[in-house]
């Protein structure tokens, strides 16, 4: 067994221990079950049960203890400061190794998306993406989940702005053809654009929606053109997509709400 640090507080330790021996399938202990299930003395035991009722974390009838909802505060900090790629990192790795494809979430940023989160499985585009990476909204699956969303006015500003410069010969550059697919993306609750950002890429995106069911992310899947047809993209990668982007939204919204 390790030695512990000369930083070690072993009465912090022992506190954590006793909150620690209660859980779902033991809700309710007595003093000399919570001094077995820590390995601590009765006396001892006694000594931190007692504390943490006088903390409001512990309640006793006498003969039982039992958590208090005050436990909670505990996780408050954590809880309030993970991020969206805190959140969606694991759900992006098991729709990457369930799918063998690459997955991303990123935000609208003026009239860019912004990659905040992603796990490569491989080298799907000739420039690299990371962190922080950069694209035109307009042609790119996150891009348009992100704009549907918009509020009339918000839309009429990007559009006002935005410049649809053609980066394939397949990419939509009118602003007439852009309101249809976005009208398609809000109609279907998901986007696929086929090689409208680069030749030889397909890509498809879901919406992460925030607890007042404002779009807030978007999450995707790109692929070579040359694995999947349309057909079998939507067949067999939307499907995971669209449960990945409900599951992010779980998280949170439970998240939050608990914050």
């Amino acid at each position: 067994m390790t030695e512990p640090s000369p930083d070690y507080v072993q009465s912090l330790a022992r506190g954590l221990a006793v909150i620690r021996a209660f859980d779902a399938e033991h809700p309710r202990r007595t003093l000399s079950e919570v001094a077995h299930a820590t390995d601590l003395t009765r006396a001892t035991a006694r000594r931190f049960l007692l504390t943490l009722v006088e903390l409001g974390y512990v309640r006793s009838d006498g003969n039982q203890f039992w958590l208090t909802p005050r436990v909670l505060e505990l996780g408050y900090s954590f809880l309030s400061s993970l991020t969206l790629p805190d959140l969606a990192g694991p759900h992006l790795e098991a729709l990457a190794e369930k799918v063998r494809e690459s997955t991303s979430v990123s935000i609208l940023d003026g009239t860019d998306i912004v990659y905040v989160a992603r796990v490569p499985v491989s080298r799907i585009m000739t420039v690299s993406i990371n962190i922080g990476t950069r694209f035109p909204a307009y042609a790119t699956s996150m891009g348009r989940v992100l704009l549907a969303d918009l509020d009339a006015d918000a839309l009429e500003n990007y559009l006002a702005t935005v410049e649809l410069t053609p980066l394939t010969d397949t990419t939509v550059t009118t602003k007439r053809q852009l309101r249809a697919e976005l009208a398609q993306v809000r109609a279907d609750g998901y986007c696929v654009v086929d090689q409208e950002l680069e030749h030889g890429l397909r890509s498809m995106a879901a919406p992460v929606r925030d607890q007042r069911g404002v779009v807030v992310a978007a999450v995707n899947i790109s692929t070579q053109a040359a694995r999947y047809t349309l057909r079998e993209v939507r067949d067999s990668l939307v499907p995971a997509l669209l449960e990945t982007g409900a599951a992010i939204e779980h998280d949170l919204t439970r998240i939050r709400s608990t914050t």
